[in-house]
């Protein structure tokens, strides 16, 4: 691929190939579900029924990770292998995309491991410290899946042949 990036489509008619649309496709249900972890985080962190959300936090992260894997696994695993290949991985997009799935990985690691024993025993302070990690986690990936659909899945669509775009398609459905 050659040009800038300002060469990008970056217009909402734009069409994506079968397999990057489905990642696409992928980010709203996952999107709502950081958007019901932002508001249980903030109802920790202000003392709204703190215990009760606290466990209702940890209970949506643990459905929220088994959700994320799988569409991260495509992502990593096919997609930005594929594009590596053009652009490589050390620096630039691809870089910053697997920085960032560990930077959210991590927020969400160190909040179940933090957890693992239950949510009874926790001070109100390991609580709050323990919701901003999911804030942080949501900030990150809300972030991340806005550049993933403006800036990566089109240079994907211009830079993978028809036969890639197969490939891609084929390739991420394996992965359940």
């Amino acid at each position: 691929m050659t040009g800038c990036m300002s060469g990008l489509n970056q217009d909402s008619s734009f069409t994506l190939s079968e397999g990057l649309q489905q990642l696409k496709n992928e980010h709203p249900p996952l999107l709502d579900m950081l958007a019901d972890l932002l508001e249980l985080s903030k109802s920790v962190e202000e003392g709204v029924q703190m215990q009760e959300s606290f466990a209702k936090l940890k209970e949506q992260v643990v459905e929220f990770l088994a959700e994320l894997e799988p569409h991260s696994e495509r992502e990593e695993g096919v997609l930005f292998e594929m594009m590596a290949a053009y652009i490589g991985r050390e620096m630039g997009p691809i870089a910053v995309m697997e920085y960032e799935h560990d930077q959210a990985k991590r927020f969400i690691g160190t909040f179940l491991h933090n957890t693992k024993a239950g949510t009874a025993g926790l001070t109100a302070e390991q609580m709050v410290a323990n919701a901003q990690l999911i804030k942080n986690a949501n900030f990150t990936l809300v972030s991340h899946f806005s550049k993933e659909e403006s800036i990566l899945f089109p240079m994907a669509e211009n830079m993978f042949s028809e036969e890639e775009k197969q490939e891609l398609a084929q390739r991420i459905n394996l992965i359940k």
